[in-house]
């Protein structure tokens, strides 16, 4: 799937990778809410947060790849 080139600021603005970083710091959160609730244990949640933060610096290592942000 590729995305569309954004034209304009307000396109930019929708570029699926702006959203990436608040995602990635919801499930960041979410892991930690679940453990807390007993619905995971801390060894899932132990494995889960490293795994979060991996892919939130790969996004920040990759994200500006998109034809969205190459033209910034």
């Amino acid at each position: 799937m590729t995305t569309p080139e954004c034209k304009t600021p307000e396109e930019k603005k929708c570029c699926p990778c702006r959203k990436m970083p608040a995602l990635f710091l919801i499930l960041f959160g979410f892991t930690f809410l679940l453990r807390e609730a007993g619905f995971i244990s801390q060894h899932v949640a132990g494995l889960i947060w490293p795994c979060i933060v991996i892919l939130a610096g790969a996004q920040l290592m990759f994200g500006h790849l998109c034809k969205c942000c190459k033209t910034e």
